[in-house]
């Protein structure tokens, strides 16, 4: 799987989790009647947002990556497993987490609240990996596919040749002779 793909899936997956928490904690606060929960909720998720724009910013994504780019390793092949598993090897902690506390919600409303704010804010300061990837692969020609392993381990990367970077852009058309 490449590694700028699992990046979108991940700020997409948070999101994803960030608006069902959102949605559970504001209908369970309406069934409840209480107002200052929708307050303080709408509060930590506003101070979340800032918070990921800040962390998100480009100088602060470019020395995250940095090492874990530098740290892959050269082959020629590509892993044996599926994109999918990959994924799903990678992911599951996101998806658990919505699970438990949004079941926890209906237990305690604040839950799913400083859990939708937690997502907010790592969609938002995971929102330009991606993007810096792909700049370096462009620049290097080089392709960074993450290598098989556990969620609770680091990200391991195979960094390969790029299909057809060496050759140059081609060039843009001439644009059509005006007639009068």
């Amino acid at each position: 799987m490449l590694f700028c793909d699992l990046l979108r899936i991940t700020v997409l997956l948070s999101g994803a989790v960030a608006t069902a928490l959102g949605a559970i904690s504001l209908v369970i606060a309406d069934r409840d009647a209480d107002e200052a929960a929708v307050i303080v909720a709408v509060a930590w998720w506003v101070a979340a947002a800032v918070l990921g724009l800040w962390l998100g910013r480009a100088s602060r994504t470019a020395e995250t990556i940095a090492g874990v780019l530098a740290g892959a390793r050269t082959a020629t092949s590509l892993p044996p497993e599926t994109p999918g598993r990959i994924a799903f090897l990678r992911l599951w902690p996101i998806g658990a987490f919505a699970l438990l506390v949004g079941g926890l919600a209906w237990v305690w409303p604040q839950v799913a609240a400083i859990g939708a704010g937690y997502a907010i804010l790592v969609a938002l300061a995971w929102r330009r990996r991606d993007s810096a990837v792909t700049a370096i692969e462009e620049r290097d020609g080089v392709r960074f596919y993450v290598e098989p392993s556990s969620a609770f381990e680091p990200v391991r990367l195979i960094r390969t040749p790029g299909l057809y970077r060496d050759r140059p852009p081609a060039a843009k058309a001439p644009p059509p002779p005006v007639s009068d």
